[in-house]
């Protein structure tokens, strides 16, 4: 294979559906504008890719690449205006839905998932959006950028859609007060670590559809030292899978990212972290749909 090409999502152990046919589409974006400390999310996508053909197709119960996956051919992100990287990333998505499929956007820098939350807000169906990660992103803007990836969350609140977030373990002032004033459901860090998994991490009226952004650096930093701001205190690889398992329980998970990847060479372990995290994912969504009353 030429370095120059871009496998396919677990590519050696699963032949890969066409876009017609697939009901998993992985969406590769090298998105790097905006990071603030550690840089390389541009490399993210292709790093995981490039890992998840060293996966297992079987999850322990089921194989669920075999619901049809397609890789998309990466966008690159390369616009002066972030603004027309994000339409292009919408009109991705957009196509996919039209089909009915699961996008998985693959980061990239966290302004992706602007992008690809504009044809859910765009819709017809309530969705809520989950938010993994290790900050708030609440800032109105950062460093005069109000597309930055500081700042995502700060959008999609403006975008209409409910969120909680998941694992945050620090914010500014302002985004502190941001989330006391409006309210913003969280389960941070510490009190998971205080009090561990709560059943329900979700509000019962929270949307049946939900989106799943996942920033690696809601790890903890000795799981995932590969992100641009890595942050002590994070969640374990257990906790994360258990709190991913209840905040889809009874609901259906309608598409997601993982971002904030930034490969360090010659450390493979963070890259396929991150690749089974894509893959723990796709099995959610594709076991959800498999349950009783689910179309």
């Amino acid at each position: 294979m030429e370095k120059s090409a871009y496998p396919a999502f677990l590519g050696l152990d699963i032949t890969p559906a066409s876009y017609d046919e697939a009901r998993i589409h992985i969406i590769p974006v090298e998105m790097e504008k905006s990071v603030s400390y550690g840089s390389g999310t541009a490399a993210g996508p292709r790093a995981i890719l490039e890992a998840s053909l060293q996966l297992e197709a079987f999850d322990g119960s089921a194989v669920p690449g075999q619901a049809g996956m397609h890789t998309h051919k990466p966008l690159p992100c390369r616009s002066a205006a972030v603004e027309h990287d994000l339409d292009a990333i919408a009109a991705e998505v957009a196509g996919v839905l039209n089909k009915k499929g699961l996008p998985v956007i693959l980061g990239g820098e966290h302004t992706v998932t602007l992008g690809a939350l504009r044809p859910f807000a765009a819709g017809n169906k309530r969705v809520g959006v989950v938010q993994f990660d290790a900050h708030a992103d609440l800032r109105e803007s950062y460093g005069g950028n109000r597309f930055s990836h500081a700042c995502v969350m700060r959008r999609v609140h403006e975008m209409g859609l409910p969120f909680v977030q998941i694992g945050v373990r620090s914010l500014c002032q302002e985004e502190d007060r941001f989330r006391r004033g409006h309210n913003i459901v969280c389960l941070d860090a510490e009190q998971i670590y205080r009090g561990g998994i709560p059943a329900a991490p979700l509000p019962d009226d929270f949307p049946e559809q939900i989106y799943i952004t996942f920033d690696v650096d809601c790890f903890d930093a000795a799981l995932m030292p590969a992100t641009g701001t890595p942050e002590p205190g994070g969640l374990n690889w257990y906790q994360a899978m258990d709190l991913l398992g209840a905040v889809c329980r009874g609901r259906q998970l309608c598409g997601f990212d993982v971002v904030e990847l930034a490969p360090i060479p010659a450390l493979h372990g963070p890259d396929y972290t991150a690749a089974k995290l894509v893959y723990r994912l796709i099995g959610l969504a594709v076991s959800a749909e498999k349950q009783p009353g689910k179309q």
